[in-house]
């Protein structure tokens, strides 16, 4: 089942394959072509599925899809049984805690990764290192490793992914969510276990120091406390502070116990498991955002190039057919006073393999010019027209093509620049009543010698001399 999740990576990955060598797609490249009948966008997608096939990339995605969700469970498992760890130290042995020993043990590598993401989210530096640390990375490096195996391609398909979530600017959510996923389930683990063996073990908490003065406990404490206390977790006052000193546990109250162990879950649970918790739900929703953008970058140079040969591939359209429009009759040529008695034989859109100059019976003298249609060659041929103001113009066409807004638009334009304009068709057309017709419309005659028609003409219009005479 192919997503577009899917589809980007895959195509990613076979620009990525190809940056060594370009691969064998003739058949790939026919077969979009004659599947795909949408953008180059698609064809491009429908190729790199093709070869993604061939040399396995697509298995090794769907292997991916398969053991994600079975990789992310054991890294939870993993840093759960950390956790359990942890709060097995912090609660363990003695029955004796240090409450800052236990926040720095609890609170401390996760605040340092934290920090660590939030500077790759604000200060994006454009690469995977900046996030090679997180748990959302060595999860998706686990994943694409075990579903490529041992001559898997791995590097690549993390290659690819990075790449598309770095464009869409979604890598620090992305793997951010994952890493923020496992906070929270690990932080959801200590503080069950916090609480079920503060509720049903009598534990001492206390604080020491050798070189720090008490009123810094204090203080700490007040300021640690302030968060939690929204939520309505106790702050220990300075007296309760004060009167649990480690060299005599024994004498704290038992209210004062319960403060503290208290203010320590609340801590956990305000600055560890909340954060993270938040943070995971920000990232699923700026993902859910932005995914739409998880596309390749047609900009690059190698789509650029594919869609180039795509485009060339494609068979050719009229796009300037003209299935209806009013008659405008000729456009009026200049006076023969102002014309030079030159004559022009103009082929126009002419096929290769059509003789040229053409076996009309003209004077020697007369001036032979072909242009291809384009832009520059015909503003050329209309600026020679100007100066030169000759007194006819044979316009020889190729009489098995259809004409169009482009011909018409080129006739008038040449019609305005000499005294008298005739057509002349060389071939065989398959479509005389569109010829005829047209020439009606655009008000040119068929060109004549000795006042007879030629025979292409003469057999296209059907019609004498009478018909056609100025």
């Amino acid at each position: 089942m192919n997503t577009p999740l899917a589809d980007a990576v895959v195509t990613e990955s076979v620009r990525w394959v190809e940056t060594t060598g370009p691969l064998d797609d003739a058949e790939a490249v026919r077969t979009a072509m004659s599947s795909v009948h949408d953008t180059g966008a698609a064809r491009i997608t429908e190729r790199a599925r093709i070869l993604g096939r061939r040399i396995g990339l697509d298995a090794e995605v769907e292997r991916m899809r398969a053991s994600a969700p079975w990789i992310l469970l054991a890294i939870v498992a993993v840093v759960v049984l950390a956790g359990l760890g942890v709060a097995g130290n912090v609660i363990g042995g003695d029955r004796k805690i240090n409450v800052m020993v236990a926040l720095v043990s609890l609170l401390g590598l996760h605040l340092l990764t934290l920090l660590v993401w939030l500077i790759g989210l604000v200060l994006p530096f454009g690469s995977f290192g900046s996030f090679s640390a997180s748990f959302g990375s060595i999860w998706l490096a686990l994943t694409a490793h075990v579903a490529g195996g041992k001559r898997g391609q791995a590097p690549v398909l993390v290659r690819a992914t990075t790449g598309l979530l770095t464009r869409a600017r979604l890598l620090p959510w992305a793997l951010g969510f994952v890493s923020h996923t496992i906070w929270t389930l690990s932080f959801a683990v200590i503080v069950a276990a916090l609480l079920f063996s503060l509720a049903f073990r009598n534990y001492t908490l206390s604080w020491e120091t050798t070189i720090l003065e008490p009123g810094f406990f204090v203080r700490s404490v007040q300021w640690l406390g302030a968060l939690p206390s929204w939520l309505g977790f106790p702050v220990p006052d300075a007296q309760t502070v004060l009167s649990s000193p480690s060299a005599a546990p024994d004498t704290a109250s038992l209210a004062g116990q319960r403060t503290w162990a208290l203010w320590l879950t609340g801590c956990v649970v305000v600055y560890g498991l909340l954060p993270r918790l938040l943070l995971a739900l920000l990232s699923a929703a700026v993902w859910q955002a932005r995914k739409s953008a998880l596309q390749p970058d047609l900009r690059n140079a190698y789509y650029l190039k594919l869609l180039a040969r795509f485009d060339a591939l494609q068979a050719p359209r009229v796009v300037d057919a003209d299935g209806g429009r009013m008659r405008q009759g000729a456009v009026p040529g200049l006076a023969a006073s102002d014309t030079s008695k030159a004559l022009w034989i103009i082929g126009f859109e002419l096929p290769d393999e059509a003789p040229w100059p053409p076996a009309l019976a003209v004077p020697a003298a007369a001036h032979h010019v072909q242009v291809d249609g384009s832009a520059a060659q015909r503003g050329e041929l209309l600026a020679a027209l100007t100066g030169a103001r000759p007194a006819r113009v044979i316009l020889v066409c190729n009489g098995a093509s259809s004409p169009d807004r482009g011909a018409e638009r080129f006739v008038r334009e040449v019609q305005s620049r000499c005294g008298e304009c005739r057509l002349w068709l060389c071939g065989v057309s398959a479509k005389p009543a569109r010829w005829r017709d047209w020439m009606v419309e655009v008000g040119i005659a068929p060109w004549q010698e000795d006042g007879v028609l030629k025979d292409d003409s003469a057999a296209l219009t059907g019609r004498g001399e009478a018909d056609v005479r100025s």
